[in-house]
Parts: structure tokens; sequence; C-alpha cells
């Protein structure tokens, strides 16, 4: 993005986009307005349902209760097999969206929770939820006032100023540690680096950790790969709990095939020699 005179560095993650007057950054979701970077997409919501929390997936976090999963717009990745594209993937005219404040989703998570006593929080997903981190922390705010954890569904790809805002407030977390190749990280558009600050920033200020890797064939897919990965989440931290899950064709990788389930097993078996807690996932 080219830069002008009325344009404002939006500080949120390391992209560090220079966004124009009235204009927004790569995410779709931040936007200069009057010379202040605010999330375009604040309370501006998707996609909400009543899910298990083991789909997030936390597998160590609270079994078997219940989570009011809520998501908006954007993201600040372009990796090609995103799963969520159609909202990822979009900007404020591209998708259906509905304003709801943090006040009535808190609201609304209390009436879940008083429908089934299953549901024990709120959990940020489906698109990237730190490209509006201000909702984020919004309503864990208020959620913790009402006796509701807080959970976070992220790429982990933003600057460490941003998680500082959300240390307390965030219950538990599961962040994506896409791989660690050169290439691949190239084609998703992130610094492994940054994600593992995110990870570890999180994990060492009292937040519920877990990690996921979808493994794509040819992309990070090697027992290298994993344990190189599954050593350092030992080494920051031996609560943090892994997961090695299996790739579907999805949005711009519809020729490469499935993950082998085999491929699958055996990478966790590779990361279970560093890691407690290890689980497969789509499998």
């Amino acid at each position: 993005m080219s830069a002008s005179r009325d344009a404002v560095v939006c500080r949120t993650c390391p992209r560090s986009c220079a966004i124009p007057a009235g204009g927004v950054g790569f995410c779709r979701a931040r936007r200069n307005s009057g010379g202040v970077i605010t999330a375009d997409n604040y309370g501006r919501v998707t996609s909400l349902a009543v899910d298990p929390v083991e789909k997030k997936p936390l597998a160590w976090f609270h079994p078997g209760s219940l989570l009011l999963s809520v998501g908006s717009y954007g993201c600040n990745l372009r990796c090609p097999f995103c799963q969520n594209h159609q909202i990822a993937q979009a900007g404020e005219d591209d998708v259906p969206w509905r304003e709801m404040s943090p006040d009535q989703l808190v609201e609304l998570a209390c009436a879940e929770r008083k429908r089934d006593a299953r549901v024990i929080g709120i959990a940020h997903t489906y698109n990237e939820p730190l490209v509006g981190w201000e909702y984020v922390r919004d309503c864990a705010r208020l959620a913790h006032e009402h006796g509701l954890v807080s959970v976070l569904v992220s790429n982990g790809y933003a600057n460490g100023e941003v998680i500082d805002q959300l240390t307390g407030l965030v219950d538990a977390a599961n962040i994506d540690l896409k791989g660690l190749t050169p290439s691949f990280c190239q084609e998703c558009g992130f610094d492994p680096a940054v994600v593992r600050q995110t990870i570890a920033r999180l994990a060492t200020t009292g937040t519920h950790v877990e990690v996921t890797t979808l493994v794509v064939p040819g992309r990070n897919d090697t027992p290298a790969e994993i344990a190189t990965i599954a050593q350092w989440l030992h080494e920051t931290s031996d609560d943090i709990a892994y997961h090695v899950t299996r790739f579907f064709p999805c949005w711009h990788l519809l020729d490469v095939p499935p993950t082998p389930v085999e491929t699958v097993h055996e990478l966790a078996a590779v990361a279970r020699r560093y890691v407690s807690h290890v689980a497969v996932g789509n499998c």
C-alpha cells in the first residue's frame, strides 16, 4: 500500500499498513477514520453459534462445555487453504453482518447459559479476531463481570502491544502455528517468530494455550518440522497442548489431496516425544 501525506500507520500487526484517509488496511477490518486507526469491524457480527469447546479446538479446557462463538470479517493473512474465506477474506461490503455491542453479546451468552448450563463463555473465532482486538477486549471485560470465560482462536500474527492489551482477559486461546518453512510462511503471509512471541506471551501470563498445526501435504508435513515446533512448545511452557490436524482441500488449494490419516498420526507421535498433551484433528 503506497503512503500518502494523510496516511496513518496501523500498529496492530507487523504489516504496519500505511492507511490513507477513509481507507482500510490489508486486513480489510481496520480503517483510518479522521487520522485515527479504528476497528471498522467492531461489533459487526457475521457468524454466531453455540459450539462445543472441542471444536475450537480446545481439548484440555473445560471439556464437554459449550461456547457462544462469534466472528466478524477480515484477516491479516492470506492462507490459500482458508476454511472461512467467505468472511475472513471479506470486507464490510462483501458479506452480510449485523451490529452487536459487547453488552448485547454478553447478554446473549448469559441467556444461552440459562438455557444450557454447559455454556461457559464466549469464543472469538471464525475470522481473525485480533484485527478487531478492541471488541475482544471489551467483550472479555464484560464477560468476566458476568462469570463467563473468554476464548480466542487466532493466527497469533499481532504486535506484542496488542497481546498485552488482552493479558488477564483471555482465559484460553488456540493459536495457529501453521509452520516454519520460509516458503510456506511467505505463501500464507506471516513471520513465525511473531506467532511464537504471541504464544509465549499468552502462555506465560496465565492464559491456557493450545496450538494447532494444520498439516498440508507438501507444505509442512515433515517429521523434522513438527519436531521443531513441538520441542519449542515444550521449552516455552510444559502446559501448552498441541493439535496436529488433517488438511482437506479448500479455497485455492483444491488440487492438493487430503492429508493421509496415517501421516497425521505419525506426526502426532513425533510431537509426543516433546509435548505431554497432543491431539489429532479431522481424522
